[in-house]
């Protein structure tokens, strides 16, 4: 079997696990929480290893909590994504708070990853599906010439919003050949009756297609990734104006790679329904999800014998 891993991106876990962490909140009902579901499905569909990207002060945590019970599972590792950790030349600016953004994280793995990989939130639920046509396509030979090709699990826009607020999606646009052509990065988008809409600060609302695919972050990648993410951060730190702010994020590479001609993304559409606890109102719309998804026979009771977070 052709290895492949998937990469779970959780440095942005707080600080204090316990109550008020949405990626550690208890959404199963033997107490699993979003990512024992992601792993679940990722290892069902084919994937054999999974790299944890976190912050070096919460291993020992994340440990207990979660990498400990995975490693009964699954290969297991576990990369660092920290502020300082910068390409030579940089150095941490003052005052920067904020996480360097997704394309930092990935290229936290790259001496970790040497296969194909698919890399995910922790605190989003993806349904099964779309780990098994990511996995599909990471294990199909799409040859040595020609531009990469990447793939990214499309959601319907109207599968991932929240009933509680507004949410932030990536829009994508695609062409013919189910190509990725355009990711636009889009903020409050909320549920209307009619569908989906963009609401501004003055209340107003812009409607959007509900069918329309949205990426949640879930893209299919392969090691020749990692230089182009290198090569790409130094030129993002290069030439941000003021190094407290802004982030590297994998939307932005991905569109700039497309209009490069540097690589295909094919878009795989999922039609399974996305959850997460973007709001803490969120919470007992998952619970409810998950145990609808139990009591119809997708997942067991007790999702891995061991655990009982509760």
């Amino acid at each position: 079997m052709k290895k492949t891993t998937l990469v779970v991106m959780a440095a942005g876990i707080g600080s204090r696990f316990g109550g008020g962490i949405k990626q550690l909140e208890p959404v199963g009902p033997s107490g699993e929480i979003i990512i024992d579901y992601s792993i679940h499905d990722a290892i069902e569909a084919g994937f054999n290893k999974v790299v944890f990207i976190i912050r070096k002060d919460l291993e020992k945590d994340f440990r207990e909590v979660i990498g400990n019970r995975m490693e009964k599972h699954i290969e297991t590792a576990y990369a660092f994504q920290e502020l300082w950790d910068l390409p030579t030349g940089f150095t941490m600016p003052e005052g920067r708070t904020k996480p360097w953004g997704t394309g930092q994280a990935i290229l936290c793995c790259k001496d970790l990853v040497k296969e194909p990989f698919v890399v995910i939130n922790a605190d989003d639920y993806y349904g099964k599906e779309a780990f098994v046509k990511v996995h599909d396509y990471l294990v199909e030979d799409h040859g040595s010439e020609g531009p990469m090709e990447f793939c990214m699990a499309g959601f319907l826009l109207g599968n991932t919003l929240s009933e509680n607020g507004g949410v932030t999606r990536g829009i994508c646009s695609v062409d013919e050949k189910n190509h990725l052509t355009r990711v636009t990065e889009t903020k409050n988008i909320v549920k209307t009756k009619g569908g989906a809409a963009v609401q501004s600060e003055d209340g107003t609302l812009k409607p959007v297609d509900a069918q329309c695919s949205v990426s949640m972050n879930m893209w299919g990648l392969t090691p020749e990734i990692f230089p182009v993410l290198e090569d790409g951060f130094a030129d993002f730190l290069a030439g941000l104006s003021d190094q407290t702010k802004g982030e590297y994020l994998i939307p932005t590479i991905m569109d700039e790679l497309i209009k490069r001609e540097i690589a295909n993304v094919t878009v795989l559409r999922s039609g399974d329904k996305w959850f997460g606890v973007t709001y803490k109102e969120d919470k007992p719309a998952v619970i409810r999800s998950f145990q609808e998804l139990v009591a119809a026979g997708i997942y067991k009771e007790k999702l891995f014998d061991e655990v009982s977070l509760q």
